[in-house]
């Protein structure tokens, strides 16, 4: 074989493995293998269609804080009753009237004490009255009752008053009240000095008086209350006509009561509209002690002279009756008054000769006469027949005009009533001038047997 045949499938074998080297070199280096990753597939629930509506998702709610209450005042307990204004904070719980009267001796009127108001009756508004009156006095600033029927409601303190009667100045004037009052009945008859200078000033209102009281004036006043009294007759009544105005009238009926102690008393029923108990308190408990002090001096008399009261008019002898305030009066003082068995309260109207035939031998002659006489003299020229009363012999003859005013208004019947301490210490300075010698009546004149001249 030739040598030719034998080297060329060599060469022919190394040219490829030449080329597979080329073509690997090329190529660059191996890539690392990629993992795939195994997803795990959860089964699905398959749910049958349905027509039940899908509700829309909903919100859920914001929660709301529950507000926190505010704290209940706290009211402190007022230690005195207030006299002026009104509470400020309310609480039904505080007693706002912690001074409180007691009654001792008036028998005409009652209270009842709640925490912030007060019911005052009065039980006997006039003699053979069928009705009684009611008031709720409430205190400024709280509420009034509801269930207080036909009862008249009024704030307290009140703030300004007329009077219709000069016995009600008293009451104001030791109560410190004069600058609350902004009218009365008449000017005529007052005679307290401080309310003479109002009525001068022009600072009062003048409104009359029964059944022809000037509704109009009134009104105009614009009073917190009117004080008034009545009779029972609708000629000489006021409060009538000035409650169908509503106009808030209250009726002090001090004058039913039998006792000088229990008449002055109404100064506790005035002091209940204004708040103003513990003066009224106070005030009567001094005149009370004043007046027992002069009834036990009267006890130390050795003897109780005999008195008779009144005069007569047109043959008719009108005398207090024996259950009366003036024969209580005497009693305190140490007299031995005529009619003194007798029970009525009121006046007895005798005939002349009926009271002549007692009075003449009477020690004592008092006259509760409106006329003035300036002497022994005058009765007698009216009527001659006291002439032989023992009073008139003996020149013991006394009449309560010591104290009137121009137009005749009486200080017995305005400052007397008010102070029953003054009325007895003249009694007695009159039925036992031993036990007072340097006593000066304050209301009673002795009648001199010829004019002064």
């Amino acid at each position: 074989m030739s040598r030719t045949n034998h080297r060329q499938p060599i060469a022919h074998r190394l040219l490829i493995a030449l080329l597979a080297f080329v073509l690997t070199a090329c190529a660059g280096p191996a890539q690392p293998a990629v993992v795939e990753p195994q997803v795990t597939t959860q089964p699905v629930a398959t749910v049958a269609p349905t027509n039940t509506p899908v509700p829309r998702p909903t919100a859920t709610p914001t929660p709301v804080p529950t507000p926190t209450p505010e704290p209940t005042p706290t009211v402190a307990a007022p230690t005195t009753n207030l006299t002026d204004g009104c509470i400020e904070t309310f609480s039904p719980d505080v007693d706002y009237f912690p001074e409180k009267i007691t009654i001792e001796d008036a028998t005409g009127f009652v209270v009842e004490y709640h925490k912030h108001y007060k019911v005052v009756t009065v039980l006997n508004p006039w003699r053979g009255a069928e009705q009684q009156f009611k008031y709720v006095i409430v205190q400024c600033g709280a509420p009034a009752p509801t269930d207080v029927g036909d009862a008249l409601v009024i704030e307290a303190p009140v703030e300004d008053v007329i009077a219709m009667s000069t016995t009600q100045l008293p009451h104001l004037e030791k109560l410190d009240l004069l600058d609350r009052l902004i009218g009365l009945d008449s000017f005529l008859y007052v005679n307290n000095p401080k309310v003479r200078t109002l009525i001068e000033a022009g600072a009062l209102v003048e409104i009359g008086g029964g059944a022809e009281v000037n509704i109009e004036k009134t009104i105009a006043a614009e009073p917190d209350l009117v004080m008034t009294y009545g009779v029972g007759d609708p000629q000489y009544d006021a409060h009538p006509k000035l409650l169908e105005a509503k106009i808030p009238t209250i009726l002090n009926a001090e004058y039913m009561e039998g006792t000088p102690l229990g008449r002055a008393e109404w100064i506790k029923f005035t002091a209940l509209f204004f708040n103003k108990e513990a003066k009224a308190q106070a005030e009567y408990a001094a005149m009370k002690q004043r007046y027992q002090e002069v009834a036990e001096k009267a006890k130390a008399a050795t003897s109780k002279p005999t008195v008779i009261s009144g005069m007569a008019s047109k043959d008719k002898w009108r005398v207090p009756g024996g259950g009366s305030y003036a024969a209580r009066l005497l009693l305190d003082a140490g007299g031995a008054y005529l009619y003194a068995d007798d029970t009525s309260a009121g006046s007895l109207s005798l005939t002349f000769e009926e009271v002549y035939e007692k009075a003449i031998n009477a020690d004592v002659w008092l006259l509760t006469s409106f006329q003035r006489y300036d002497s022994i003299k005058a009765i007698l020229e009216a009527e001659p027949r006291y002439a032989e009363l023992a009073a008139v012999k003996n020149g013991n003859v006394w009449n309560y005009d010591k104290r009137v005013n121009e137009n005749g208004g009486n200080d017995y019947w305005e400052t007397g009533v008010g102070n029953p301490d003054l009325l007895l210490a003249d009694l007695v300075r009159i039925l036992h001038p031993e036990l007072m010698p340097d006593y000066e009546p304050v209301f009673w004149r002795q009648i001199p047997a010829e004019p002064t001249p």
